[in-house]
């Protein structure tokens, strides 16, 4: 399953986020607002657990997220805005890292670091900015499935309707939420209309 958010305010976050004019610094917290809003939607219907708590009237029972049972693992670099904008919502939540580079003349990802906590029992928010072929993310998604996930969310910014079908097609148990589908994919496999290299404009790398 994949859900396009229909959210006017992350329609706008989006086209932000497109804008050349957007800075740096700018651009990473637009990211941060974006996967936060996206994160409310995905765990709308994610189990709680009663935990007691101490109010201004005192003693009270409350229906928490069991944020015990998630792990966010972002696709580095360009997943760590992501990562530090959930963080800032559920704090206690743990965090896994994947870093992965896709080759710009084939397309293809390559994994060259990993730090995952066990995942047993675990729904993993799996956070990357892009889906351009979805060949990063179906790599992703085998490998944390290989490592026991219970449950994959894909969370994303912007993706092409190809990517998203390669995704769904592997690995059809795995639900996307994403801020905005894009009309395709170029020739280059680049994104259009896009807004560039995700990475690059939030850390300020650009060439």
């Amino acid at each position: 399953m994949y859900k396009e958010s229909t959210n006017v305010v992350v329609k706008h976050l989006v086209n932000r986020l497109r804008d050349v004019r957007t800075a740096s610094n700018e651009f990473r917290l637009t990211i941060e607002e974006l996967s936060r809003i996206i994160a409310s939607e995905a765990l709308s219907d994610f189990e709680t657990v009663t935990q007691n708590i101490n109010t201004w009237q005192g003693s009270l029972d409350v229906e928490m997220l069991e944020v015990q049972k998630l792990v966010l693992v972002p696709i580095l670099r360009a997943g760590e805005p992501m990562l530090t904008g959930i963080l800032k919502t559920l704090p206690y939540a743990r965090s896994g890292f994947l870093a992965m580079k896709r080759d710009e003349k084939t397309a293809l990802s390559k994994l060259f670091y990993e730090n995952i906590p066990p995942l047993e029992d675990k729904t993993v928010l799996l956070l990357d900015p892009m889906i351009a072929t979805g060949g990063s993310l179906i790599d992703a998604i085998t490998y944390l499935k290989e490592k026991g996930a219970k449950r994959i969310i894909s969370l994303n910014i912007l993706g092409a309707p190809e990517g998203i079908k390669a995704v769904q097609e592997a690995h059809k148990d795995v639900d996307i939420y994403i801020a905005q589908i894009d009309e395709r994919l170029d020739d280059n496999k680049y994104i259009r209309p896009g807004l560039g290299d995700a990475g690059d404009r939030a850390f300020n790398t650009n060439s």
